[in-house]
């Protein structure tokens, strides 16, 4: 199989993107892989990050790919679970302490740090509305998130999303109390608790 059909096999995999690490993995040369991009059909979107022409733009997926590290969380993480109705206007991620986010930040992404002990804390997975999956907290860590930034985010959102939740099938309240307990919000969340279930 030559470059080009190597490629092709990729982007069809990841419907329309690749990274030049993937390339390299398949035992393709960079001289050969820059070659291809010469001749048209993918466009760089990010360091090592191509997408062919007819690829969906799919920022989130970029964001993921461009910090592999970085966990949506917050106002994204609840969009991504259906707790709220509406696309956050910025998204939110969150990193270990001592990651430089300032990249980040440049593209108007909002960043949050954690202890490097609970940052997979919840991590699970869900897909962009372009199908793409990628790095997220699940419920019951996106609630007590959204508690431990209370100051900065509207309570009314909270709010929303506990409603939401108690209503969800698949919600695993002990897991809640036990994300609380670790991230020193129990006593915040207990009254909202005893009110909404």
């Amino acid at each position: 199989m030559d470059a080009k059909d190597v490629v092709n096999n990729l982007l069809q995999k990841n419907d329309g993107w690749l990274t030049l690490k993937e390339v390299l993995a398949e035992g393709i040369s960079k001289y050969d892989f820059y070659a291809l991009v010469e001749q048209g059909g993918l466009e760089k979107v990010g360091h090592g990050i191509y997408v062919s022409d007819d690829g969906w733009p799919d920022t989130m997926y970029l964001i993921h790919l461009r910090s592999s590290q970085a966990v949506f969380s917050h106002e994204t993480a609840l969009f991504l679970h259906d707790m709220i109705d509406r696309e956050p206007l910025h998204y939110s991620v969150t990193v270990k302490t001592g990651y430089n986010p300032h990249r980040l930040k440049e593209e108007g992404i909002k960043v949050y740090t954690i202890k490097k002990e609970l940052h997979e804390l919840g991590l699970s997975q869900a897909k962009t509305p372009f199908g793409h999956l990628i790095p997220v907290y699940d419920m019951e860590r996106t609630l007590c998130d959204i508690l431990r930034s209370r100051n900065g985010i509207e309570m009314r959102v909270f709010q929303d999303a506990l409603k939401s939740y108690a209503r969800h099938k698949d919600k695993n309240l002990r897991s809640l109390m036990q994300y609380a307990e670790a991230l020193n919000v129990a006593k915040i969340l207990k009254p909202y608790l005893e009110v909404i279930l």
